[in-house]
């Protein structure tokens, strides 16, 4: 049965938001019945979700006397000669999520089409063939300016570029968040990143490669996740449609999102959003479980607009719009708030 509607008796139960279920309960609501919050608090939670109002409790207001890089300057690692716009963005989602001061490290083959897509952002380049230690020394300097990392988006899978990545991370205390290539060069080198303030943030192909036991079926989708991060102590985003964030003590479950986030590039808004929230002081945890709730909004605010062929750089656009003051501030139509294609969670969500 395809619901239209579902209602869920006090608190929402975790299997509606993972599949199979999720495709199959259309808007999701859940109702009192006479049991109170302190009643519901009192009992312990294993999974936990976000709505507005968690939302605008977790993601810092800018301050009325804040400067440039007290506003969030994140250092964003990427891109290549063949993968440019990885880094372009990568670089402008972390902008568009309220960062003050954004700077673009890239291979010098790279930076001159990054400076031909980013005016406001700041490309500094790296030898393309130098020693990677010179690279590693460089960057670290960059990064005494910066208040987080990201680093990863289309950088390359030779083992020169592991080194940079592994060292840079190695040597900095910044706030990461680790994706794509960086993943890559990861894999066979968790253990250093345990005492790391990181989020890495995998597809499913990617976590089956880092966590060394192969494909990751939807049903073990919890109890990989589970497994991995007691196992590494590393926080860790795996996307997929129900996108889960752990941390060692509550996964999250992102309500929010649209088949319209399937296409290239998505990924690397996301890294950038994740950055910005990392720069602004969020811990691991709360930057990826707020980055995915609010990415998860933009696709669907880029998608409303146009219904077929949104592309990664609508979802930057969209950043904007996708807060939930933006959202309600002009009421649209009863059957766009509230019969959202994206199914999405109503209510008070919290823990359950």
């Amino acid at each position: 049965m395809r619901a239209t509607q579902t209602l869920a008796l006090a608190a929402l139960k975790p299997g509606l938001l993972l599949m199979p279920a999720r495709e199959n309960v259309g808007a999701l609501w859940r109702a009192q019945i006479g049991i109170d919050d302190a009643t519901l608090a009192a009992h312990a939670h294993s999974f936990a979700a976000l709505d507005d109002a968690a939302f605008l409790q977790i993601v810092p207001k800018r301050a009325f006397e804040s400067d440039k890089r007290r506003a969030g300057a994140p250092l964003v690692i990427a891109g290549s000669r063949q993968f440019p716009g990885a880094a372009v963005l990568c670089a402008l989602g972390a902008a568009r999520a309220g960062a003050g001061y954004v700077t673009v490290a890239a291979p010098a083959s790279a930076a001159a089409a990054l400076r031909a897509h980013l005016v406001e952002q700041v490309v500094v380049e790296f030898d393309d063939e130098g020693p990677p230690e010179r690279v590693v020394e460089s960057l670290c300097e960059i990064a005494l300016r910066s208040s987080a990392i990201a680093i990863g988006p289309g950088l390359g899978l030779d083992d020169r570029i592991g080194t940079i990545v592994r060292e840079t991370i190695a040597r900095t205390d910044l706030p990461i968040v680790a994706d794509a290539s960086a993943l890559f060069h990861l894999g066979k080198h968790l253990d250093p990143l345990r005492e790391k303030r990181i989020v890495l943030t995998p597809h499913a192909g990617e976590f089956a490669r880092l966590s060394g036991k192969g494909t990751v079926k939807d049903a073990e989708r919890v109890a990989r996740l589970r497994e991995f991060v007691e196992r590494t102590g590393i926080t860790t985003l795996l996307k997929g449609l129900a996108t889960l964030v752990y941390d060692g003590t509550t996964i999250f479950i992102n309500t929010t999102g649209t088949n319209a986030l399937a296409t290239a590039g998505t990924g690397d808004v996301l890294t950038g959003v994740i950055g910005t929230l990392l720069s602004q002081g969020l811990s691991p945890f709360d930057a990826a479980r707020a980055g995915a709730y609010w990415h998860g909004w933009a696709g669907w605010c880029a998608s409303r607009d146009r219904l077929v062929g949104v592309i990664a750089r609508d979802v930057v656009q969209n950043l904007g719009e996708a807060v939930p003051e933006a959202r309600y501030v002009f009421p649209r139509p009863m059957q766009e708030v509230f019969l959202q294609p994206m199914r999405r969670v109503f209510s008070n969500v919290g823990e359950f």
